[in-house]
């Protein structure tokens, strides 16, 4: 676990479970970080979502899924009016607020050529405005699809974890929102060891298919910053099942770009001291 100095590494731990889809989180990330609108209020026809996915205008994206299952009973209270019709049998909604990672071994802080994004003292991944120059490399190399380019400027957007609230010792501004607790704020080790003890109380109540995302720190990119206890398969919820370091193979390649350079360097001196003898 990589710490600086005496902060130690924080994050999210995001238990969907617990998740009714109010998106507080959504607006009072836009409302403290000054995110314009993704283009309006859109109809996507995909249930209640109307932002799609996240992007450089929505840094907190509340994914809706429905599907033709019965519906778990986790022990939450109901939430609606008293004379609310009920829910249709054998369907259930999944709902996760999803947010960027701030990946372990991120590779977008790999690909930038103007040190834009930077690795902060709580080990989140943050990008300075006032540097991006726009080059869009850190767009492809996300393995979660998660930072964009914005369209009325050309610099790169993405969740940076508050960082000007935690500065001043201050939680996200979406997880201060968060009705529910379902978006948790705090030191990784801790909250790591929380949605640990929460999965086996899943287990327990009947829930197995209760599972944690993004934790381990021998995934493909060491473990996220923001990581999700979710409820069934990864692709379910629209995340990639073995994340990788897009930028895990860039070593070995130059190694053989320099070699295979070397190489035809040495030809063209043998060749030219050939022609001269």
């Amino acid at each position: 676990m990589a710490e600086y100095g005496a902060q130690p590494r924080m994050g999210f731990f995001t238990d969907t479970s617990v998740c009714i889809g109010c998106k507080a989180c959504e607006v009072a990330c836009k409302e403290w970080n000054g995110v314009p609108e993704a283009g309006g209020e859109d109809l996507l026809g995909l249930s209640y979502d109307n932002t799609g996915d996240l992007g450089s205008n929505t840094w907190r994206h509340v994914a809706f899924i429905e599907q033709r299952k019965p519906a778990v009973d986790l022990g939450m209270p109901a939430v609606g009016a008293p004379d609310q019709e009920p829910e249709e049998p054998g369907v259930r909604w999944l709902m996760s607020s999803d947010v960027c990672k701030h990946c372990t071994h991120a590779a977008c802080l790999d690909v930038c050529p103007t040190g834009a994004l930077f690795r902060t003292e709580f080990d989140t991944v943050v990008v300075q405005q006032d540097i991006c120059n726009g080059c869009g490399y850190c767009v492809p190399a996300c393995p979660y699809g998660v930072i964009e380019k914005r369209e009325s400027d050309g610099r790169a957007f993405k969740c940076t974890l508050c960082y000007d609230r935690l500065g001043a010792g201050m939680e996200p501004a979406c997880a201060k929102a968060c009705p529910t607790d379902s978006i948790q704020f705090g030191e990784l080790d801790e909250l790591r060891e929380r949605a640990a003890a929460r999965v086996s109380t899943l287990h327990d109540a009947g829930v197995p298919e209760a599972r944690l995302y993004g934790h381990d720190p021998e995934d493909g990119v060491g473990g996220d910053g923001a990581f999700f206890l979710l409820l069934d398969e990864p692709e379910v919820y629209g995340f990639p099942p073995d994340p990788v370091v897009t930028t895990r193979d860039l070593p070995r390649m130059w190694k053989r770009a320099a070699t295979t350079a070397a190489g035809v360097a040495a030809a063209l001196v043998v060749s030219f001291l050939g022609r001269h003898r």
